[in-house]
């Protein structure tokens, strides 16, 4: 989902190979296209005059991105830390992860169909893949759980079709819709695929999101590259009882609830029944007297629970040996 736009004013209609344009960041600048062009070290065919034109579209005459490409340069400084890590962990190409800028621009955002988070992940597909989601819990909001199953789902992708272009398109329109596609059409290639507008153009977006953030200076931003913050040192507290008002566990851990709330916006509502005694892994800061309020609008959406009643009606005492800080 994209929610930072910039008009972006032709000096001259565009051609195929030299584009003009100007903002209020930067100057009127000639752009070409890449020429080297690689997705997942898989090659752009930039040389095929239809591709050409479809990638001119996302990079110079669509509206989505550049008036507040800062604010994107900041939220890719401070959750490619969080994410590459993971990528790597799992066997994922890097280029994978601005599939998450440009699904949600790296917000915990909540789409009218009902995906969630960073990954915007379905509540099926977020099971299928080991996520919880019901109503006091959805794993889908954490940014490190939510990428470890978007993973499973490439690496599941890339075993279907052996490609990671395909495995990308996959992650818009399904694998079954892929599949489908590549049948139907008789061929194995991305770029030889008629597909519905969006998944058409997912790709190619992909391809100009990678070059902004890559290579800034080839849109004229002058930005050599963009310094990661350091992820936030955490400390881990294991809950294995309910919760009946968050209140009682952020006196107990010695924080406010906004500091729980900012680590851990799986826990959708200020209550969690955990009948079963399942451990629950709560993560707060380290230094709770560092302001970290730069995270929190990117990691609660705009209607989520805020944890506003000052005292709980009743409260549950955790187990004794459930509360225990351990390192991370």
């Amino acid at each position: 989902m994209i929610f930072y736009f910039l008009e972006i004013t032709f000096l001259k209609s565009p051609n195929r190979s030299d584009v003009a344009y100007e903002n209020n960041n930067f100057k009127v600048f000639g752009l070409n296209i890449p020429s080297n062009l690689r997705f997942c070290d898989e090659p752009i065919p930039v040389d095929n005059y239809e591709i050409r034109t479809n990638l001119e579209g996302e990079f110079f005459t669509n509206k989505y991105w550049k008036n507040n490409s800062a604010i994107l340069f900041n939220k890719v400084a401070k959750w490619f830390p969080y994410i590459e890590p993971i990528l790597k962990q799992e066997g994922v190409p890097d280029d994978i992860k601005y599939i998450a800028v440009i699904e949600s621009h790296l917000s915990n955002q909540i789409s009218p169909a009902g995906a969630v988070g960073f990954w915007q992940l379905m509540p099926s597909a977020a099971r299928s893949y080991g996520l919880i989601v019901n109503d006091e819990v959805d794993e889908r909001l954490d940014v490190e759980k939510s990428t470890h199953a978007a993973c499973k789902f490439f690496k599941d992708a890339h075993k279907r079709f052996n490609n990671w272009t395909l495995s990308a398109a996959a992650y818009n329109l399904g694998m079954g819709g892929i599949e489908r596609a590549l049948k139907t059409q008789k061929t194995n290639n991305y770029y030889d695929l008629l597909l519905n507008q969006q998944t058409g153009e997912f790709v190619y977006r992909l391809m100009a999101y990678k070059t902004l953030l890559s290579s800034p200076t080839h849109f004229g931003i002058k930005r050599s590259k963009i310094n990661y913050y350091s992820k936030i040192p955490v400390k881990v507290v294991n809950v294995d009882s309910s919760i009946t008002d968050l209140t009682y566990l952020a006196k107990y851990l010695k924080c406010n609830k906004t500091q729980i709330k900012l680590l851990n916006p799986w826990l959708v509502k200020g209550t969690l029944h955990n009948p079963d005694g399942q451990v629950y892994k709560f993560k707060i800061p380290k230094n709770l007297k560092k302001d970290y309020s730069m995270y929190y609008l990117d990691l609660i959406s705009e209607d989520g629970y805020m944890y506003d009643r000052e005292e709980p009606e009743s409260i549950e005492l955790p187990k004794a040996d459930s509360v225990a800080p351990k390192s991370n």
